[in-house]
């Protein structure tokens, strides 16, 4: 119970610190992969989602999208409205929580997939880093008090 009522009291700087986090988190690069020793990409999550898009996969590009950028912020809206107007998160909010760790499980796997095959070298850059502090930030921040 302390523990809630200490997150509650720090809940504007989790809340700035989640922000941040999600705003370095699309935007830095998640993954580096490294091909023949002389190539190399780092996309960023904006990337990859523009990519995409420009490439014709305008129905993933709209579902990573959705789950990677629009879910998180419209959940971090509801926790900035709730901590400025002290009520609870509506329990809709919450599940949109439970989708926003899958891009960070589909970079793991993105991941261990290059590793293993032996066609790249796949190495974690802060993007990935950033973008999973926002969330678990976000998660904590948006404990209930009762």
């Amino acid at each position: 119970m302390e523990v809630i009522l200490l997150i509650h009291t720090l809940r504007p700087y989790l809340l700035m610190i989640s922000a941040i986090s999600f705003g370095l988190g699309i935007t830095l690069p998640l993954v580096r992969f490294e091909k023949l020793y002389f190539f190399s990409e780092t996309p960023s999550l904006l990337g990859i989602v523009s990519g995409l898009w420009s490439d014709g996969g305008i129905a993933l590009a709209i579902i990573v999208a959705l789950f990677s950028i629009l879910f998180p912020i419209i959940k971090m809206g509801l926790a900035f409205q709730s901590a400025i107007h002290g009520g609870i998160m509506p329990a809709w909010a919450n599940m949109l929580s439970k989708w926003s760790m899958m891009d960070v499980l589909l970079v793991a796997l993105v991941v261990f997939a290059a590793k293993t095959s032996g066609l790249a070298t796949a190495i974690s850059q802060p993007g990935i880093w950033f973008y999973a502090l926002s969330v678990v930030v976000l998660a904590v921040a948006s404990l209930d008090k009762n």
